[in-house]
């Protein structure tokens, strides 16, 4: 976990990036994010358990097009530009990760990638893109490998 209070300069786009935090932090974020006028998208992944889901759930909260392929590149290419979506940086609140963890390593290892590619590329834009997961206190965020 990053810090009891976890504090974000989402103003920033050079802080964008993927964050592991706790349900007070979640909401507390959500909050700051929303005041400097990010779009704050929730995914709910509660009971996601393989990649097949997760890109479903992902499609349907952020909206992405009809023409989303349902696979890895479709999601890096939409999560790279969301302008569809309003605000000026975007902040994704992927609630119960911790799920997706667990029942399929390897795929939330994958999104974990891409999310990171995201957040670098939106950084190169100079806007805003937020990851934040999340995750238990006993579940810290890493990549495997």
């Amino acid at each position: 976990m990053n810090s009891p209070r976890l504090e974000i300069d989402f103003s920033r786009p050079a802080c964008s990036g993927i964050y592991a935090v706790d349900d007070d932090d979640l909401r507390l974020l959500a909050t700051q994010a929303e005041r400097e006028e990010l779009q704050v998208c929730r995914i709910p992944l509660q009971g996601c358990r393989d990649k097949t889901e997760l890109l479903r759930r992902m499609a349907a909260s952020l909206q992405f097009p009809s023409s989303f392929g349902f696979n890895w590149d479709a999601l890096a290419d939409c999560l790279r530009d969301l302008r569809w979506l309003p605000g000026w940086g975007h902040a994704l609140l992927l609630e119960h990760a911790e799920d997706l963890r667990s029942a399929a390593a390897a795929d939330f290892d994958v999104l974990l990638g891409i999310l990171d590619d995201a957040a670098s590329f939106a950084v190169d834009e100079d806007r805003p893109f937020f990851a934040l997961l999340n995750l238990p206190p006993d579940a810290p965020l890493r990549r495997r490998g």
